[in-house]
């Protein structure tokens, strides 16, 4: 059986979820797409267009079943520099180029690229493959690039 979920409830809502649903950057813009639970049960999301899901959303089902989304851990680049200068210098290069982007005080993530890896790291910053929940800022109308 296939639960078809299309509602996203409040931030605010303190009910408990029955599955979790662990979705990769991209697979969290997806508006309509069928997916397993970590639980194993299948999923279809029938959200509005242009949904984008952040880690700890809670989807319900017309039966009342929850569901958490989850930012699955992804490879990324994670990228620090030794002045602020200099990281805000790159989030300029890559919003210039539409990179999706995790934006925080101390560092910037990204999906691995081998050319904007030579670019930052021929700018002197510091950069690192990881493996860790990857959440680029949405566009700037609040929906996915």
């Amino acid at each position: 059986m296939v639960t078809t979920l299309r509602q996203r409830l409040t931030a605010e809502t303190e009910t408990a979820a029955t599955l979790t649903l662990a979705l990769t950057a991209d697979e969290r813009t997806r508006s309509r797409h069928r997916y397993k639970s970590l639980e194993g049960q299948s999923v279809y999301l029938q959200l509005p267009r242009g949904t984008v899901l952040r880690d700890g959303d809670l989807l319900q089902s017309e039966d009342g079943l929850i569901v958490r989304v989850l930012a699955k851990p992804e490879p990324i680049l994670t990228v620090r520099a030794d002045a602020e200068l200099h990281l805000l210098q790159a989030a300029y290069h890559l919003g210039n180029r539409h990179v999706p982007l995790e934006l925080t005080p101390t560092y910037l993530r990204l999906s691995p690229d081998p050319v904007l890896r030579h670019l930052l790291e021929h700018r002197g910053l510091h950069v690192v493959e990881e493996v860790q929940p990857f959440q680029p800022e949405t566009g700037a109308y609040g929906h996915s690039h």
